[in-house]
């Protein structure tokens, strides 16, 4: 389940819920406040697509915070022929497995696996890392 202020896909959900009913914390900014997210958080002096913020393991509380950019969302939807909810689905995809601990830099493909089993079921575009990895 999402907690969240902003208006969101439903997939959202069904995807939180096909990797264990996970509750995660989820913001939908522009690319300015992205900006300065990245920059406070990470010390990158850029925008991005999209961040994640795992908390401190609490009962009862959200497993970590997505931030999503939406404007960046859009306009890869727009260049790669599909729509913005499937974006974000794949944004909040990358997003929530990092709050799990995948870290595709670092592991032997074990979150591009996860990733395509998210895609598969959902019948999503390729992800963020298929997409870089072919580029």
């Amino acid at each position: 389940m999402i907690v969240s202020d902003e208006n969101y896909p439903e997939i959202l959900d069904q995807i939180c819920k096909f990797l264990g009913d996970i509750e995660v914390e989820l913001s939908i900014v522009d690319s300015d406040k992205m900006r300065e997210i990245n920059k406070s958080e990470r010390n990158i002096d850029k925008s991005t697509d999209v961040l994640s913020f795992p908390f401190e393991p609490v009962p009862h509380t959200p497993l970590g915070c997505i931030v999503i950019n939406c404007d960046l969302c859009e306009q890869k939807a727009t260049e790669l022929s599909h729509t913005k909810d499937e974006e974000m689905a794949l944004l909040f995809t990358h997003g929530l497995l990092h709050i799990l601990g995948f870290d595709h830099e670092n592991d032997n493909g074990q979150m591009r696996k996860k990733e395509e089993e998210v895609i598969a079921k959902f019948k999503l575009p390729k992800s963020l890392i298929v997409r870089t990895c072919d580029a």
